[in-house]
């Protein structure tokens, strides 16, 4: 068991203030508060605070393109957030935002330490800019033609076609995606923070108990490559803190972003009794943990670590990233209604259903969790429904008519309820652990057995015999409490319900150490007359909802000139005419060593082979193309890439990720066939 008497702070990523909380966010939110909540059950002293992302260039265009202040934006946002988390049961201790005045006081209190202890550099740097919007552009603002692939339409930072990386400099007809001119090279002077001067404690810290494995792994990849130094300004116009003492520069929102868990926290203390340093000292003996997705790894187990060390703060006891939420498989898609928002679910769906999902198929590894709908259905029908509150309805009927509310006197198996409250212990670990998908089938376990209890002794029947009453009492009284036990090690997931449940049996579940109270049973108690807790998933409401979030995910997401996608430069019908478009029957595929999205195809051109390498691998396993059939541009150039020479181009549609469709080979394409 884990040690008693703990003071742990809980944190979360912060969500970003432009646009609503979807089930993809929920999955880390979900997972924290199930986390923060056992250890308040299990009786410790745990804060659980996060705040919005309120700042940088995406929210101050968001604002520009809704007609409102920066300001504005966030407090809108701000609010609906709160109202999403509320609905979905996330317990914050605190939530607040990175535009406060805590968060610029710690901003500039660990900019000012980093710098007088020699760990901040400046250096002019060459920069993509719109001179119509007059703005510096980030690298996910620049779009073109991929300088090492020829790929059209292709980020600043990345090509997601052949995977190379490069500089926005590098692209080919570049153009903003703001305005969509085309950006000009400018310099400026920025602010770096000196990361490899941490090298040795980072190295240290990374192969310590913080990280999971696989992510120690990831991290020894960068170390081989080298620790870079981090920018941390961006110029004005830009909606953030100003650097102090710096006119127009303004620190980089992942610069204040996690110091806005401090700023949080402060804010937390200046409400209450508590006191910041005993959470922040590095000499502190209180625990701080961090819930992150897979995605921003490296600013929390690299440049957090440094910055609180290099500014005289305590490091994280420990970060926990976690996968991606896939969509019966594929990416969360809007043209599926599959991408799904937090308020659409709510309209239309019990939020501890989704609780009790994602518990149940969340482990303690950096891995993908896919919400399959059918089997959503199932799993909530089964489980809750049919397993765990079926226990109580079967059982408090008879006590509530038959014997006033009064429950037995004694315990009818005692053998069986100490099996109840013995497997607590390793509930308990599994939760501490983050294995909720083991700790759900544990309980559900314990679950089948008291339904098994039920149907041996068969209230039904014996409330019909004469004389049996005390039978009658005993047996529905045994049940009652393997059911007050079940939903006590449930209440993590599902507390409203919990909260009913402590309601019904007028004994003390969600409160504050009551994962103890199991140990002794409900005798000559009295409880309240039993009232529906939860009904059937129905079929109905999960396909009314992916319809609403196709019809509203063009409003719910984050609309105006940030997501717009620049059209290339126009063409006359003779340059069209010039490609050459043909069918071909892929005959072989297979993967490239280094290459994180890229299949090697030999392709059948009708009697010529061509070898292309194509950026499909996250739609299909190369043993599922052999026999399909696709369209290329047969006369593109041969282009040489660090795998070898490319014959070509294929196509496919759809929105990208494990979304792109080929042609089948029952389409009726023939190789070599021309596509006019």
């Amino acid at each position: 068991m884990p040690k008693e008497n703990r003071r742990i702070l809980v944190t979360s990523a912060l969500p970003y203030a432009n646009g609503p909380i979807h089930l993809g966010h929920l999955v880390e939110y979900i997972q924290t508060d199930i986390w923060t909540r056992y250890q308040r059950l299990a009786g410790h002293e745990c804060y659980y605070v996060c705040a919005d992302d309120a700042h940088g260039t995406p929210i101050m265009l968001r604002a520009e393109n809704d007609g409102v202040t920066p300001e504005q934006l966030i407090d809108r946002i701000g609010a609906e957030h709160r109202a999403d988390f509320a609905e979905f049961l996330v317990a914050f201790d605190n939530y607040h935002t990175t535009h406060s005045p805590e968060n610029r006081q710690y901003s500039e209190l660990i900019y000012q330490r980093l710098r007088d202890n020699g760990h901040i550099s400046r250096r002019t740097i060459k920069q993509a800019f719109d001179p119509q919007k007059g703005i510096f552009l980030p690298d996910r603002y620049i779009k073109g033609q991929c300088p090492q692939c020829g790929a059209a339409d292709q980020y600043g930072d990345n090509c997601e076609v052949c995977g190379s990386t490069y500089s926005p400099t590098d692209l080919i007809n570049p153009v903003s995606v703001v305005s969509g001119v085309t950006p000009i090279e400018r310099e400026s002077e920025h602010f770096f923070f000196r990361l490899k001067d941490f090298e040795d404690m980072l190295k240290t810290w990374t192969r310590g108990e913080h990280l999971q494995p696989e992510v120690q792994n990831k991290l020894q990849e960068w170390f081989h490559v080298g620790l870079r130094d981090w920018d941390i300004s961006r110029d004005a116009p830009y909606f953030g803190f100003q650097i102090p003492d710096q006119p127009d520069k303004y620190f980089y929102v992942w610069l204040d972003a996690p110091i806005g868990y401090m700023a949080s926290f402060k804010n937390l203390c200046d409400k209450s009794d508590l006191k910041f340093d005993d959470f922040w000292d590095p000499d502190s003996s209180t625990e701080l943990y961090h819930f992150i997705g897979k995605d921003i790894l490296y600013f929390h187990a690299l440049f957090w670590p440094a910055m609180l060390d290099g500014a005289g703060f305590r490091k994280p006891s420990a970060v926990f990233a976690h996968g991606f939420l896939t969509v019966n498989g594929h990416k969360m898609s809007k043209s599926r209604g599959t991408f799904i928002t937090a308020r659409t679910y709510l309209d239309h769906l019990n939020p501890e259903y989704l609780r009790y999902y994602f518990a149940a198929k969340l482990n303690n590894r950096v891995e993908d969790l896919d919400l399959n709908m059918e089997d959503f259905v199932l799993r909530v029908n089964s489980d809750l429904v049919g397993k765990v509150v079926n226990i109580a309805s079967r059982c408090a009927g008879f006590i509530s008519k038959r014997f006033d509310g009064y429950l037995a006197a004694g315990v009818h198996d005692a053998e069986l309820y100490q099996t109840f409250v013995d497997a607590g212990a390793h509930i308990a670990e599994c939760y501490q652990r983050r294995e909720y998908s083991r700790g759900m089938r544990e309980i559900m376990s314990l679950a089948d057995q008291a339904n098994q209890y039920i149907a041996d002794h068969k209230p039904w029947e014996i409330g019909k015999r004469e004389g049996q009453e005390d039978l009658l009492q005993e047996v529905c009284s045994m049940g009652l409490n393997l059911f007050r036990v079940l939903i006590t090690y449930l209440s993590p997931v599902i507390p409203a319900t919990a909260g009913k449940v402590e309601a019904f049996l007028d004994c003390e579940i969600v409160t504050a150490g009551g994962w103890h109270n199991v140990r002794h049973p409900l005798t000559g108690h009295r409880v309240k007359p039993y009232e529906h807790l939860l009904r059937r998933v129905d079929n109905k409401q999960v396909e009314a909802m992916i319809e609403a979030s196709k019809q509203t995910v063009g409003t719910a997401a984050e609309p105006g000139p940030l997501q717009a996608e620049p059209i290339a430069a126009s063409i006359g019908i003779d340059d069209f005419n010039k490609l050459d478009l043909r069918i071909v029957r892929i005959t072989q595929a297979e993967r490239v060593e280094g290459a994180d999205k890229l299949l090697k195809l030999i392709l059948d051109l009708g009697g010529e082979q061509r070898t292309v390498f194509a950026g499909i691998k996250s739609a299909y396993p190369p043993e599922e193309l052999a026999g399909r059939y696709t369209v290329m541009v047969a006369n593109l150039a041969p282009r040489k890439m660090r795998f070898g020479v490319s014959e070509g181009m294929v196509l496919a549609a759809g929105p990208g990720g494990k979304d792109l469709w080929l042609l089948s080979p029952d389409d009726g394409a023939q190789p070599g066939m021309r596509v006019k």
